[in-house]
């Protein structure tokens, strides 16, 4: 069955660039990879994924693009068809993508009027093994949004684009998977947005010493250290100079994709933070609003 297979990048508008740049680049610990049109390029040591974060230079705060990935050009074009079906404003049909990095995709806002591209063939980076203590990302873990119809959103995403449920957050938040880790997307209630994105870290100790290289640089955390129960991932997020919400991650389950069964965590102190020692919470973190480019296609 054709279905959305991993996340490939994000791609942010920003007020600020080069203070988003300085970030990803000196203070994340992602590498620049390129620059090119107005646009950087920033890819995780990791992982051969070409980039997972591009930003441009834009009058107000948005998404640009969430981009996830198929296996075939076949299959983007069967996904393609199954979003039309579902009713979804398509941005372009299936063609070859001339950005960075190359391949071939469409791109379409959800329901909701995020913007979304599915694509396959594209060009592979470089990566290296990964080292304890390294403190720098692996990779992308998993995306969070907000929906004002949090559960139409999860069913487009199962029926649609081909995820699988893993859990529910009572019946507030939803965890899907399309690979063997338990969640790469997840959606709570609330105004159409980006939550945060997540990044994995080799392990627990890689991602206190990326918390310690950003207090040091001046970004303190803004909830955690901590470990979630859906998942049971360690968690710490923080804000990015723009004011868009990243975590680092580590330990995130693993489960049998075909046969995991979904459970319900009952919410509480304790099930969204286990060793309920971390500074902060929920409340601390950036109060979601309706994305500035909600059905405002960028062009690039």
């Amino acid at each position: 069955m054709s279905r959305v297979t991993e996340i490939r990048y994000v791609g942010y508008g920003c007020p600020d660039l080069d203070a988003e740049r300085d970030f990803y680049r000196d203070v994340w610990g992602l590498k620049e990879v390129a620059a090119q049109d107005g646009m950087a390029y920033f890819a995780a040591e990791g992982n051969d994924e070409r980039y997972v974060v591009r930003l441009r230079r834009s009058d107000e705060k948005r998404i640009d693009v969430m981009a996830l990935a198929t296996d075939s050009r076949a299959d983007v074009d069967t996904l393609h068809d199954k979003v039309v079906a579902a009713g979804c404003r398509i941005v372009h049909p299936p063609q070859a993508l001339t950005g960075f990095g190359g391949g071939y995709g469409f791109r379409f806002f959800s329901a909701d009027g995020l913007p979304f591209e599915v694509s396959s063939d594209v060009e592979r980076g470089t990566s290296r093994p990964m080292l304890r203590w390294d403190g720098v990302p692996q990779k992308i873990s998993h995306i969070v949004m907000h929906s004002p119809d949090h559960k139409a959103m999860t069913s487009f995403f199962i029926d649609v684009l081909g995820f699988r449920l893993s859990d529910w957050l009572g019946d507030g938040m939803s965890f899907l998977r399309c690979n063997e880790w338990h969640h790469r997307i997840a959606f709570l209630p609330g105004p159409p947005c980006l939550n945060h994105v997540a990044y994995d870290m080799l392990t627990l100790d890689d991602m206190m010493r990326g918390i310690a290289r950003l207090r040091k640089m001046g970004t303190d955390i803004k909830w955690g250290p901590g470990r979630h129960t859906a998942g049971n991932n360690t968690f710490s997020y923080f804000t990015t100079p723009n004011g868009f919400a990243v975590e680092y991650t580590s330990e995130l389950e693993s489960v049998d994709h075909d046969n995991h069964e979904p459970k319900v965590h009952e919410p509480s102190l304790g099930t969204m933070d286990q060793w309920e020692i971390g500074v902060g919470g929920p409340h601390t973190m950036p109060k979601p609003e309706p994305d500035k480019g909600l059905f405002q296609p960028v062009g690039v």
